[in-house]
């Protein structure tokens, strides 16, 4: 049995539209529509899928920190960015941080209908035309690395420092205690090479993204 496609969006019209170009792509696959992060991890607490369909901006989700922690803990699964934000830019980033893909929300139904067949057959897809090395700077493509390697929680405390909170405040966010927190830092310090917060906090920079996608603010 063909495993099913999971599809996390938390725009409904969306999903709607990415549920049609999977149909086309897969019709013989299974549909799991989600919209949150969290959502998407507990259906992957029950189900094994062949793609996920992710979208960086969901409302506990901003960014590439939620794809690298689920590439973290399902590092075989694939998955294709889905996303307004499609600067190329934007695009080499998700394929350094291990994306499978990047479909802009903008494409035309065809065009999303092969991206999702081409990711399904293992290929790493983006949109023709796109130069993703043009304006690529090794130190950007190497830092994306050192991020792509933090743990799930690593992520989570860097994203909290980034936003400014203390280590009691993150502590209390996150269930744990300071000493904890402390311990976080020291690893993402070291697999960032970075020697403090603040330059945690600027490396940290790349994991965002700007909503640029106008059915959001819709």
């Amino acid at each position: 049995m063909l495993k099913p496609v999971v599809i996390a969006d938390d725009h409904p019209l969306f999903r709607s539209a990415l549920k049609q170009a999977v149909t086309k792509a897969a019709p013989e696959r299974e549909i799991i529509e989600t919209s949150s992060l969290g959502s998407t991890r507990e259906v992957l607490t029950r189900v094994e899928p062949g793609l996920l369909c992710l979208d960086l901006h969901m409302e506990d989700s901003e960014g590439f920190a939620g794809m690298i922690s689920m590439r973290h803990d399902y590092p075989m699964l694939p998955i294709a960015v889905i996303s307004g934000s499609d600067t190329p830019e934007i695009i080499r980033r998700a394929l350094n941080f291990g994306a499978s893909g990047f479909i802009p929300k903008a494409s035309e139904l065809e065009m999303i209908t092969e991206g999702i067949t081409s990711i399904l057959d293992g290929e790493i897809w983006k949109p023709d035309g796109i130069e993703i090395q043009a304006d690529a700077s090794q130190a950007e493509d190497e830092m994306a690395k050192r991020l792509a390697s933090l743990t799930p929680a690593q992520l989570k405390v860097l994203t909290s420092v980034h936003e400014g909170l203390l280590n009691k405040q993150i502590a209390f966010n996150m269930g744990i205690t300071e000493a904890t927190v402390k311990a976080h830092l020291t690893a993402i310090f070291r697999k960032l090479d970075v020697l403090n917060r603040t330059q945690a906090v600027l490396a940290a920079a790349s994991l965002f993204v700007d909503r640029d996608d106008p059915k959001k603010d819709a």
